[in-house]
């Protein structure tokens, strides 16, 4: 049965220790190269809206295909070897689907700059973790789109691949990357990505949609042991819920606002709001109440709730698959 837990377990202590080092060449990368030569090859901005379509949906097959058989394989070589290089190699491979640690970095860099009080810097931290325009923000501005984008990311980074590990192995979490990259590179509502990507949009919509409701519960969870534990008086567990219950809904994607709602209503700020996105303001509602001003510390408050809904998330994933195990067991 301890076989059965061992890579989730593995991956997230070599995730917390190590992080994702800039000097490998991380999987999803390639799995972004491969949506990219595939974007190259089939999309023709003279096509019809139609056909675009059609080709955005080739391409989505193709990159899951890929992914799917290559992880799958490369485990069924692994595994054939013997069960310990099995393990090992579906450890490393839960290791790099698991993305806490990069993400609280990431973001701490933005909190670093603006201690530093350099807006220029801390606007170039926060660009390569937001897909918003970031030229023209102010401290506040740069502050709240680091938060929000820990709060979003605790599901997409966390417990959406972990939902995916726990049930279909280290592949079923690879694949559910692929969904997540080709979102992130076609899913845009653009000239050129609106019938191109709209497949790819709403595949990720689809297979959010679970793990973005567990992953809200489990950060109410959270807050509350953050709120019983922590000396910092900020954080709410009974506004979490009521902020949750009232503004999950408050996104144009259907899974987007959950733990973000979540995070805000913890923490007792305002989030969202309009945005510039390729120099187009796009309108957005608020998510949260206008408590406070959101503050600088508030990057550390958000990695600490990220952290202890990591934790929680992996308690849960190791239950689930230990039952499932069992469950085989009696069969």
């Amino acid at each position: 049965m301890i076989y059965y837990i061992i890579p989730v377990i593995a991956g997230w202590i070599l995730d917390l220790i190590i992080g994702d080092p800039h000097c490998i060449y991380h999987p999803v990368r390639l799995i972004g190269w491969l949506i990219g030569k595939l974007d190259k090859m089939l999309y023709k901005d003279t096509d019809s809206n139609r056909k675009k379509y059609y080709k955005g949906m080739l391409l989505w097959v193709l990159v899951m295909l890929a992914t799917g058989g290559v992880t799958a394989a490369g485990l069924y070589i692994f595994y054939r070897i013997n069960v310990t290089a099995g393990l090992i190699a579906e450890s490393v491979m839960c290791y790099q689907l698991i993305a806490a640690k990069s993400l609280k970095d990431e973001s701490m860099k933005v909190y670093y700059r603006l201690k530093e009080n350099n807006i220029e810097k801390a606007r170039y931290a926060v660009s390569m973790i937001v897909g918003r325009d970031t030229e023209k923000l102010d401290e506040t501005g740069i502050t709240k789109a680091a938060v929000e984008t820990v709060a979003e990311n605790t599901s997409d980074g966390i417990a959406a691949p972990l939902f995916y590990i726990v049930f279909f192995g280290a592949a079923g979490g690879f694949m559910y990357k692929a969904v997540n990259t080709m979102d992130s590179m076609i899913g845009y509502k653009n000239d050129k990505y609106m019938y191109f990507g709209r497949f790819a949009a709403k595949a990720d919509d689809v297979v959010n949609f679970i793990p973005a409701r567990l992953a809200s519960w489990i950060m109410i969870a959270a807050t509350g042991v953050v709120q019983i534990f922590s000396k910092d008086k900020k954080y709410n567990m009974k506004d979490a819920l009521r902020i949750y219950r009232r503004d999950k809904h408050n996104h144009s994607s259907p899974n987007s606002a959950h733990t973000e709602s979540v995070c805000a209503g913890a923490l007792g700020v305002r989030l969202a709001g309009d945005n510039y996105y390729f120099g187009k303001l796009v309108k957005k509602p608020y998510i949260g109440d206008d408590s406070r001003p959101v503050e600088i510390e508030d990057i550390k408050r958000v990695n600490i709730l990220l952290y202890v809904t990591t934790f929680l998330c992996i308690i849960m994933a190791a239950a689930v698959r230990i039952i499932i195990f069992l469950g085989r067991m009696c069969v």
